[in-house]
């Protein structure tokens, strides 16, 4: 028998019927005697497969796992393209200025793959980068989540990426949740950690939302680069925890104001023997679909709240605050955030005019120049709140190093 983990699991005996006076029990109360078996030790089933899948490193012993612990962000690291795009560049493309663009975004730069270049490369480096700064090895990682809506592959990054890193004892798979994605994925790291006894998680955001972009359109255009950040998360004591509080939700009747589509191409067969609509048609994404004002009405109401919720869970005002660190989308909508919760523009976090949305890297990008740079330093309290497609929004109240 195979679990879903991949491991070979010793057989057990099946269960025996138990007699009561009117027959059987139920399947439900049938419980079998227990059955001593010798010891058997687990084994990875990719090894009878293929012994170059799995390496040496692979089956060194694991630490017991320990429930119910803390969590701490002890490393960070970012990639960029090497291609910039400026306003002025842009305006030779589609019809605007950079003064029009950094009025309405604060944006006048942003990054773009270009050649060889891909967003898994961007993510191995960032990983690479987050675990020298936690001076982790990479074969002591457990777990690699990689927040992208834009993989290289349409079955997902993570495993890809984890496999370059060399963390060869971890398992891995995508969060998509656009531009919230890095926030779902740090949640769902210290969840992994407090319940799952996990020492230590990646977390890759990363996006490249240029491959999406209606380059005629200047509504859109003008808004999005690439990149790829990344943090790794740490288990610690209890009453070290770093993630103070957290608030995540939904709301899909928002869909309409944001979104990337499937298009279906005509059908690639000509003979379907009669059967109506076989086969499917091929599917292709539309470009990025924004009703930008609609989009600036729901940050602005949606974020502040959510921030005074993750507040609330961590029992702690907004004056506590030293950063706020939201999703890099638009600096009226930082600012908004910032003067809703009357926090000075002197804590606020952002480096949007050099890259402009990066979707779900925005965050760990900024927060990455931001502690290499000393401006974020060990115990400083970070608000960190990203919104998008969805629609989505999440916030988080963690405290670095």
């Amino acid at each position: 028998m195979v679990a879903a983990s991949g491991l070979a699991l010793p057989r057990v005996a099946a269960p025996c019927p138990a007699r009561t006076r009117g027959g059987l029990r139920p399947a439900f109360l049938r419980f079998a005697p227990p059955v001593a078996l010798p010891p058997r030790q687990l084994r990875c089933c990719a090894s009878t497969v293929d012994d170059g899948v799995v390496s040496a490193a692979a089956s060194k012993p694991r630490l017991t796992r320990v429930v119910g612990m803390g969590s701490k962000l002890v490393g960070c690291g970012s990639a960029i393209p090497t291609l910039s795009v400026s306003n002025d560049d842009l305006s030779k493309i589609v019809e605007t200025s950079d003064e029009w663009i950094a009025a309405r975004t604060g944006i006048r730069n942003r990054r773009v793959l270009s050649g060889d270049e891909t967003l898994r490369g961007l993510s191995i480096q960032a990983a690479q980068r987050a675990l020298e700064m936690a001076e982790v090895k990479a074969e002591d990682v457990d777990l690699v989540l990689l927040c992208t809506s834009t993989p290289d592959d349409l079955f997902g990054g993570a495993a890809q990426v984890l496999a370059e890193v060399g963390c060869t004892n971890a398992f891995g798979f995508d969060i998509t949740a656009a531009c919230s994605g890095f926030i779902v994925g740090l949640i769902t790291a210290t969840r992994f950690i407090k319940g799952g006894g996990l020492q230590n998680v990646l977390v890759v955001g990363a996006d490249a939302l240029s491959k999406y972009v209606d380059w005629t359109d200047r509504g859109t255009c003008i808004l999005f680069g690439d990149a790829a950040g990344a943090v790794l998360v740490q288990a610690c004591n209890a009453d070290e925890d770093g993630l103070l509080g957290f608030c995540v939700q939904s709301d899909g009747n928002g869909q309409k104001h944001l979104n990337a589509t499937t298009a279906n191409d005509e059908s690639i067969l000509s003979n379907t023997n009669g059967v109506p609509g076989f086969p499917p048609k091929k599917a292709t994404y539309s470009c990025i679909q924004m009703n930008g004002k609609e989009v600036f009405r729901f940050a602005v109401r949606c974020v502040p709240q959510s921030i005074e919720k993750a507040l609330q869970e961590a029992g702690l005002p907004a004056s506590s605050i030293d950063w706020l660190l939201l999703h890099q989308a638009n600096q009226r909508i930082i600012d908004a955030a910032a003067s809703r919760l009357d926090i000075p523009s002197d804590k606020v976090i952002s480096n949007l005019a050099n890259y402009g949305n990066t979707s779900a890297a925005s965050i760990p990008l900024a927060l990455d120049e931001a502690v290499r740079s000393g401006k974020v330093k060990n115990g400083d309290i970070i608000a960190a709140s990203g919104f998008g497609a969805g629609l989505t929004w999440g916030s988080a109240i963690v405290k670095w190093g």
